[in-house]
């Protein structure tokens, strides 16, 4: 006994030779809904206080540095950590974004990488800008995952389970749909957590408090999920039983433990008042 995989068509519309797939449509939806989210975020006098910065201009000029930072870095990240024989021996395919192939780790140190030079440009103190970002981040997860599944790819491992799912690419087995998992431990619960988290004054002063539980949760909630699901079969397991998402997600975790000490530690500011 197995569920049925919803064969969904990777393409979502045809324009002639133009083919505008799922894939690309779940990046843009993460990051405009993730965008809004973090406006309406700052547009709170209770979470960025009155009169103070980022504002939801900041925000709004922010959103191409984003889009850059996650291009950019998750197709390096597929490149350097996941396929870099193949790649190196095809420079070209590089540049190929629409056949696929990103890496969220990638994609978050570019992010990173855009935070901090769009906050010097701006005089933003960053921990700031990037607490609203933490807090943005799965939502753009949980879309990028409903279209690993749409695409039928990054499937789980054979399982008995009655959750288990045939997969047109994974054989005549059952397996976990493990993007499924992703997209609820890493995209709804880890947005719904970080969403209470954010209504607490306690926190919410505590700068880089929201960015540090981001990195602690997202590193737990994919180590957790790649022990059901297959890991890539160009690479196996890197050590033992350990796949490349758990030994990417390890300096998370420490980043993580490493913000919230800092957070909890640092002086609180005192409000800024109009």
């Amino acid at each position: 006994m197995a569920l049925t995989y919803p064969e969904i068509d990777p393409v979502a519309i045809r324009l002639g030779p133009l083919a505008i797939r799922w894939y690309g449509l779940a990046y843009i939806t993460g990051l405009v809904l993730g965008w809004r989210y973090t406006v309406w975020l700052a547009r709170q006098k209770r979470f960025n206080g009155p009169d103070s910065r980022p504002t939801a201009t900041d925000l709004d000029d922010f959103l191409f540095w984003a889009m850059a930072g996650v291009l950019i870095g998750g197709r390096l990240g597929i490149v350097l950590f996941y396929k870099p024989h193949e790649y190196f021996a095809d420079p070209v395919s590089i540049l190929k974004i629409w056949e696929g192939g990103m890496s969220f780790h990638g994609g978050m140190l570019g992010v990173v990488v855009a935070l901090i030079l769009f906050a010097r440009r701006r005089h933003i103190e960053l921990l700031k800008i990037s607490d609203l970002v933490a807090c943005a981040a799965p939502i753009g997860l949980f879309f990028g995952r409903l279209a690993n599944f749409v695409n039928g790819e990054l499937w789980g491992r054979v399982t008995d389970s009655p959750l288990g799912m045939v997969f047109p690419t994974g054989g005549p087995e059952p397996r976990h749909p493990s993007q499924l998992y992703e997209a609820a431990s890493e995209g709804v619960i880890l947005f719904l957590v970080l969403a209470i988290l954010a209504q607490q004054p306690a926190i919410r002063r505590r700068h880089g408090l929201l960015t540090g539980l981001f990195l602690v949760g997202y590193s737990i909630a994919r180590s957790t999920c790649e022990l059901f699901r297959e890991p890539d079969s160009y690479l196996g397991f890197i050590v033992g039983g350990i796949s490349m998402g758990q030994i990417l997600s390890f300096p998370m975790l420490l980043v993580g433990l490493g913000l919230v000490i800092y957070a909890t530690r640092r002086p609180v500011r005192a409000a800024v008042q109009p």
